[in-house]
């Protein structure tokens, strides 16, 4: 039976830590790909950690809420924006129980989020429902050849993410961008070397 995936617990313990897990700057794909999301619009960031994402986009001038299980990851979030020097809203909660909002986000961003299928499919149904017309999903995730890699991401190939099953769980946008990359991954002690990834930038119609 596979194991259930890591609860607030296991990252409480990781954000516990006085540095930042997986460092304060944003993720590279995410910094390259920010100019895809329509300015000044509301983005939602999946899984946000410690922020370093949120935060990111905030000082690019979008209003932004981070979702996360981790009330310890998300303080050191708010941490972070207050010395940046921007607002960035924080709520922590489950995915599987979150409302995500209906036509509500002009972005919503997923970096290294790794969920079940079963959860992974329903929230990128409602991540579809949720992205306002024109809107954007900017999603980084370990795909199955991370395996071979061993430099990040679950250990487990259920939690990690085939392009193309991606995709059809996200019917309904139209894709600029879907790739299987091989980059270099540096974000910390828990992210760092050579990694298998996909990389997706997909647009709302309307």
């Amino acid at each position: 039976m596979p194991k259930p995936p890591p609860g607030p617990q296991m990252w409480d313990a990781r954000y516990g830590a006085a540095e930042f897990a997986y460092g304060t700057a944003p993720n590279d794909f995410i910094a390259a790909q920010a100019g895809a999301l329509p300015p000044g619009g509301p983005v939602l960031c999946l899984a946000a950690g410690e922020g370093r994402n949120a935060v990111f986009l905030a000082e690019r001038g979008h209003p932004v809420t981070g979702v996360d299980l981790s009330a310890v990851g998300l303080a050191k979030a708010q941490r972070l924006a207050a010395e940046r020097g921007v607002v960035v809203t924080t709520q922590v909660a489950d995915l599987a129980e979150y409302y995500l909002g209906h036509r509500r986000w002009a972005g919503i961003v997923s970096v290294f989020c790794h969920l079940p299928p079963p959860l992974r499919v329903d929230v990128h149904r409602r991540v579809v429902e949720a992205l306002a017309p024109g809107g954007v999903l900017l999603l980084e995730a370990y795909r199955p050849a991370q395996l071979e890699h061993g430099t990040g991401g679950p250990p487990a190939r259920p939690m990690l993410y085939p392009l193309a099953e991606v995709q059809a769980e996200l019917t309904g946008l139209e894709w600029a961008l879907a790739r299987e990359v091989e980059r270099e991954v540096h974000e910390g002690e828990f992210h760092n070397g050579l990694s298998a990834v996909i990389q997706l930038v997909g647009r709302k119609p309307g």
